[in-house]
């Protein structure tokens, strides 16, 4: 479960920001918080981030994965080998010459994590990792000045020798696990299992095609069939062909052109081909089976087939999921449906949790959220730094129209539109 996320430094965040998950007081929608035996702490099961566009609000969603994609990549990266995804505040002289910085604040397998680094595109200055084995968190390492280390004591001897296989470019966390620490162990697996992120609505995914091609998929297709009926989507069944061969030659040669990361250049291409079948009842009462390739299907259909074996994996293993513009090419109620899914305990077992950000305003009702689980996002336009607050900052009633009181600009993070007349003026 995330608790906390941190940024400073970070493309339109100058300032440190911090997004919390822990739920505040107040009793209201109960079901929308996770309650777990002996953890004095309640922790929401979703979030949503409204703003102005360029406010910033994507910006999160790519601090996340900047700070996910350090770490997952981590032991496939060469000496020297630039750290592309940090980006400073670049609106400052001083900020762009500085490193960006990110903190996790987390709990995996019942037990309370922090973890941060401090990077530019060179090295790694500050990482540390810390756990709560009592009320105050006990450190397990601690990195300052590039290389240099402090360890739990009763493991010193151990971890001299594995900050030895690291180098300036490397996160610690992934080193030490490689190398069978086992108290990195859990929080790598935390970062490399049971958080993604998915940018611009739902990003076809590799996940769901395997899903879907794989042995044993009766269950996924499944699921899938019943999440499009529960969206009015009728498709009585469907059929995934996968075939995979080598990439072209000269494709090859063109990613090296690019010069992109070796984890991030492809050796293999697929064709796949995706068929959906339509059960029809003609005029006379006759039922016939037609099939449609699903690229010829709506991209709301498009997106829940993607979608739905993603949505299975996070309920079944409790993940948290960070999405860039959900309602993309959904209608609003698909949108709340899944958000209801989140909050539903018979449906969401393994607690997983869901964060998001959106323009639609049709969600912002306090009979589907709690106060804190609303969020805004808004730009400086003077400094072009981004700032992030919940509405519970905000002396908010119980029975307050907030999408109304939202537009009519109480809580900021809205544009102010000008009305057009000067487009004409010399």
């Amino acid at each position: 479960m995330l608790v906390e996320f941190s940024v400073k430094n970070f493309k339109s965040f100058k300032e440190k920001v911090t997004f919390s998950m822990e739920a505040a007081t107040g009793t209201e929608n109960e079901k929308n918080m996770i309650n777990i035996p002996n953890i004095n702490e309640k922790i929401l099961k979703s979030t949503a981030i409204y703003g102005a566009n360029a406010s910033g609000k994507t910006n999160l969603i790519n601090a996340f994965s900047a700070a996910i994609l350090m770490i997952r990549n981590s032991n496939n990266r060469q000496v020297g080998e630039k750290l592309i995804e940090m980006e400073p505040f670049a609106f400052d002289e001083e900020t762009k010459l500085q490193p960006c910085e990110f903190e996790f604040v987390f709990y995996m397998k019942g037990i309370k994590y922090i973890y941060g680094f401090i990077a530019d595109k060179e090295r790694v200055y500050e990482e540390y990792l810390y756990q709560y084995i009592t009320a105050k968190p006990t450190r397990i390492f601690e990195r300052r000045n590039v290389n240099e280390y402090k360890f739990l004591q009763t493991d010193e001897r151990k971890l001299n020798t594995i900050k030895t296989q690291n180098i300036e470019n490397k996160l610690f966390l992934a080193t030490a696990t490689t190398w069978n620490y086992d108290k990195t162990k859990e929080p790598y697996l935390w970062f490399a299992n049971h958080i993604d992120t998915y940018a611009g609505g739902i990003s076809l995914n590799d996940f769901a095609l395997e899903s879907y091609n794989k042995e044993g998929n009766e269950q996924f297709k499944k699921f899938t069939l019943k999440l499009l009926n529960e969206a009015d989507i009728v498709i009585k069944d469907f059929n995934v062909e996968i075939e995979e061969h080598d990439m072209d030659s000269n494709m090859i040669i063109l990613f090296k052109q690019l010069n992109l990361p070796t984890t991030v250049t492809p050796q293999k291409q697929r064709d796949v081909k995706i068929r959906m079948i339509h059960e029809i009842t003609n005029e006379k009462g006759g039922k016939h089976s037609y099939e449609l390739n699903l690229k010829y299907e709506s991209s709301g259909t498009q997106i829940l087939f993607y979608f739905a074996p993603i949505l299975k994996d996070i309920f079944e293993k409790g993940k948290i999921i960070v999405i860039d513009e959900i309602e993309k090419s959904l209608h609003p109620n698909l949108v709340e449906m899944i958000i209801k899914f989140f909050h539903n305990p018979e449906i969401n077992k393994g607690n997983a949790q869901l964060i998001f950000n959106t323009h639609d305003t049709n969600l912002l009702s306090l009979a589907i959220f709690r106060r804190d689980q609303i969020w805004f996002a808004e730009k400086d336009p003077k400094k072009g730094a981004t700032d992030l607050y919940p509405l519970d900052d905000f002396s908010v009633r119980k029975n307050e129209n907030i999408q109304k009181g939202y537009l009519n600009g109480r809580y900021g993070a809205i544009p102010f539109i000008a009305t057009g007349d000067g487009l004409w003026k010399e």
